[in-house]
């Protein structure tokens, strides 16, 4: 671990699940009528092959967690499930009322909040509900994010029987002094009680989450959290830095002081020294920051070069078409993104009047489209080839901005190819700067993204 290259990269930078990233879209957004037409091109192009990813956001809590950047409604008050979920069905009804045919649905992912503070019989609504409308891919995939302290054997079989056989846990850290000072207290015993669940019923892929750079983390606690994953066995481990961002996030992560929180080559060695432990337990490295075995769908995609990027992170499939539905949803068209309203009320409001209920996007230009697929090919294959897509002084530009990278031996071009070398795996995010022409010109005056690594 060279110390050195970490102080010099560890800058603010995009995680880059979309390009332009979200702050770099047009400040005019993008009006409905477009976003409507790429929606229903982007359909007609790839729904009978493809077929379209749908993600439903489902964000109530019933406490905070204070590492958490995600947009969700903290309550204890059950009663706000129905009323959700009959507005996301109108929204999906919105989407296919534009389509000639029925959509074929690839995957769905129920992300949150917590998606697992719906009771059985609701989940079971939403997901029949969206499939009046809809018909199922060959290969079909169904996932979704559980709290384990909110995760019973009752909604795991009910999932697993509407099809679901990949499911992820949120563990970030097992520490006692960690989970208190991020409000997540869970024992190992809970946790291994919902993956013995989960294994028992049938679930193929099981995936947990670690965060490494918490507050209170140590080398100790680290090895302990990730030898009890171990012990569990799990097809994936997502293995995240935290995003410390209480300028955008606000009270919710100002739970403790920021000298409380590993820095740079200390936070480093944390993801170093856990990347290792995974190594030695068999699993392969992903992309950036996850972790698959090799009989892992993930992992066989990376293989195959299949591996895809987007909002709900990596996928083992690609579809051009991602609709987003919920409170705070990004969709993606290829040609465009748009983010839907970010309060539930105004939401459930939009949708209600019969709209589709987005606030801000953004319709990609023929250049955004080119470096759309540099950045993806550089986060999901660590290479990436030059087409005719770039100009000669485009090309120049970006390699000019590689310069350092290049000198620190961190890539290297090789014909029309460039490379990174698994010495600058973990400086990727870095590399991917280099091409996103958006950053370079609208340099933000204040900060807005986490640091890099």
């Amino acid at each position: 671990m060279n110390t050195d290259l970490i102080q010099k990269y560890n800058i603010p930078g995009p995680r880059y699940t979309s390009y332009p990233t979200v702050p770099f879209w047009d400040k005019e957004g993008i009006a409905i009528d477009d976003w409507k037409q790429s929606t229903i091109k982007s359909f007609n192009e790839s729904n009978d092959s493809e077929g379209v990813s749908v993600y439903i956001h489902l964000p109530f809590c019933e406490s905070l967690c204070t590492f958490c950047a995600c947009h969700k409604r903290i309550t204890k008050r059950h009663e706000v499930e129905e009323p959700y979920l009959e507005t996301v069905l109108k929204e999906w009804i919105l989407y296919c009322e534009l389509f000639d045919s029925k959509p074929i649905i690839r995957e769905i992912h129920l992300g949150g909040g917590t998606p697992t503070f719906f009771s059985s019989e609701n989940l079971k609504a939403l997901i029949d509900g969206i499939f009046e409308s809809a018909e199922k891919h060959a290969n079909f995939e169904f996932s979704y994010e559980g709290h384990p302290n909110h995760t019973s054997k009752e909604q795991l079989q009910t999932l697993y029987d509407l099809g679901s056989r990949r499911n992820s846990f949120g563990i970030q850290d097992y520490d006692a002094t960690v989970q208190k000072a991020i409000h997540r207290v869970q024992s190992f015993e809970q946790v291994k009680l919902v993956n013995d669940w989960s294994r028992e019923i049938g679930y193929t892929s099981i995936s947990h989450d670690l965060i490494f750079g918490l507050p209170f983390q140590t080398e100790e606690s680290i090895r302990d959290t990730i030898k009890k994953t171990i012990a569990l066995k799990p097809d994936r481990i997502a293995y995240y830095s935290y995003a410390h961002v209480p300028w955008i996030k606000g009270v919710g992560q100002r739970g403790f002081d920021d000298n409380d929180l590993p820095k740079d080559e200390e936070k480093r060695h944390l993801y170093e020294l856990g990347k290792q432990l995974f190594f030695d337990n068999g699993y392969i490295e992903i992309g950036m920051d996850h972790f698959a075995l090799p009989t892992d769908s993930l992992n066989i995609a990376l293989e195959e070069k299949k591996l895809h990027r987007n909002f709900m992170g990596y996928t083992a499939g690609k579809t051009r078409l991602m609709i987003g539905l919920g409170m705070s949803s990004i969709s993606d068209s290829w040609y465009a993104f748009a983010q839907n309203e970010k309060s539930v009320e105004d939401y459930q409001d939009r949708v209600n009047q019969g709209e589709i209920p987005i606030f801000r996007g953004h319709l990609l230009t023929d250049k955004d489209l080119v470096i759309r697929k540099h950045i993806l090919d550089l986060m999901c294959n660590l290479e990436t080839e030059w087409n005719d897509g770039l100009s000669v002084s485009q090309k120049e530009h970006i390699l000019n901005q590689l310069q350092e990278i290049k000198k620190d031996n961190l890539v290297y071009v090789e014909g029309n190819k460039l490379i990174v070398k698994e010495e600058g795996r973990m400086f990727v995010r870095n590399v991917c700067m280099a091409f996103d022409i958006r950053l370079q010109e609208n340099k933000p005056d204040t900060r807005i993204f986490s640091t890099t690594i």
